[in-house]
């Protein structure tokens, strides 16, 4: 078909079955020396460290069947994209935003918010809430309500 596939956009999921080779390529570029792109006529290119890095990122979502998407920090996203990431609702999201706990511009009568300053309170969000939780273990624990 020769479709070019070279600015494809949105999620990927692995497919079913590809567990072994995520788990080969993982180790891989576990190794030390650079892994090698080899072409279909089998010319060889050293990956440069910064696609090695991503990889290793991208991977253990992939091989847990989660979706990944690659977006550059700086892209702006609308609220309704914003809310989607963070697994909440629009309104509860213009809140937070109203509250200042995310910076972001307007665009005309609409409110934009850079990936980056999302991340930085997803991250956030999610070390507090990991933290709350441990608390909330270490109470019950203590009460003998909970035991591991």
């Amino acid at each position: 078909m020769g479709a070019n596939r070279t600015h494809e956009q949105g999620p990927v999921i692995a497919a079913e079955g590809e567990q072994s080779q995520l788990d080969e390529v993982k180790s891989i570029l576990a190794e030390e020396h650079a892994p090698k792109l080899v072409s279909a006529a089998g010319e060889a290119t050293e990956l440069p460290p910064s696609i090695v890095r991503l990889l290793r990122q991208v991977i253990p979502h992939l091989a847990h069947n989660q979706a990944v998407a690659v977006v550059p920090i700086n892209k702006e996203l609308t609220t309704q994209e914003a809310a989607e990431i963070l697994n909440v609702s629009r309104p509860y999201l213009i809140k937070v935003l109203e509250r200042g706990e995310i910076p972001y511009v307007m665009t005309g009568t609409h409110r934009r918010i850079l990936v980056s300053d999302l991340m930085d309170y997803k991250r956030k969000r999610d070390t507090s809430r990991r933290e709350a939780l441990a608390r909330l273990t270490q109470i019950s624990q203590d009460f003998g309500m909970y035991s591991e």
